[in-house]
C-alpha cells in the first residue's frame, strides 16, 4: 500500500508546486505590465514637457535631443533589465530639463509647465508603486523557485528566477529647495 501512496503523494505535491510556480508566474507578468503602462503613460508626457521647456530654452538643443533620443530608445527596449538602465538615463535627462527650469523663472509660473510637471510626479508616484508590486510578486516567484522542493520543479519545467525592476524616478533624490 506505501509503494502506491508515496508515488502518488510525490506526484500532488509536485503538481501543486507547478501550478503556484504557474500562479506566480502570471502575477510577474501582470506586473510587468502595470509597469510598462505607467511608463507609457511617462513617454507619452516627456515630448510634451520637453517642448514647453524648449520654448523658453531653446539654446539647450542637446538637452532636449538627449531626452529625445532616450525617450526613443527606452519605448524601444523589451528586456527588462535593459530597460531599467535606460529608464535612469531618462530619469537623469529629465533632471536636466527641470534644472533648465529653475533658471526660467517664467517657465516655472507657467500653467501648462506647471501642470505637466504636476502630471509627471503622479505618474512617478504611480510607476513607484507599480514597481513594488512588480518586485514584491518576483520576491514570491523567486522564493517559490528558488526553495525546496520548488527548485526541483523549477528545474525540471525551466522556471528561472526574475530580476528585480530598480529604476531612479524624476522625482526621487531631488534637492528640496527651501525659500525663506
Amino acid at each position: 500500500m506505501a509503494y502506491i501512496l508515496i508515488p502518488i503523494i510525490i506526484f500532488i505535491i509536485a503538481v501543486w508546486f507547478y501550478n503556484r510556480m504557474i500562479s506566480f508566474r502570471q502575477l510577474v507578468l501582470e506586473a510587468e505590465s502595470g509597469i510598462d503602462v505607467q511608463l507609457k503613460r511617462r513617454h507619452d508626457l516627456v515630448p510634451n514637457l520637453v517642448e514647453v521647456v524648449r520654448g523658453y530654452a531653446g539654446h539647450e538643443k542637446s538637452v532636449f535631443k538627449n531626452v529625445a533620443r532616450l525617450r526613443s530608445q527606452a519605448v524601444d527596449v523589451k528586456d527588462l533589465e535593459k530597460r531599467a538602465g535606460v529608464e535612469n538615463q531618462l530619469t537623469q535627462g529629465l533632471r536636466s530639463v527641470f534644472a533648465l527650469a529653475e533658471n526660467y523663472p517664467d517657465l516655472k509660473a507657467n500653467g501648462q509647465f506647471i501642470q505637466l510637471h504636476q502630471n509627471l510626479v503622479l505618474i512617478e508616484d504611480e510607476l513607484q508603486m507599480a514597481r513594488r508590486y512588480y518586485n514584491g510578486t518576483v520576491r514570491d516567484f523567486n522564493v517559490l523557485v528558488q526553495s525546496f522542493p520548488g527548485s526541483l520543479i523549477a528545474a525540471r519545467f525551466g522556471f528561472k528566477s526574475k530580476s528585480f525592476f530598480e529604476i531612479e524616478t524624476a522625482t526621487e533624490k531631488a534637492v528640496v529647495k527651501v525659500d525663506l
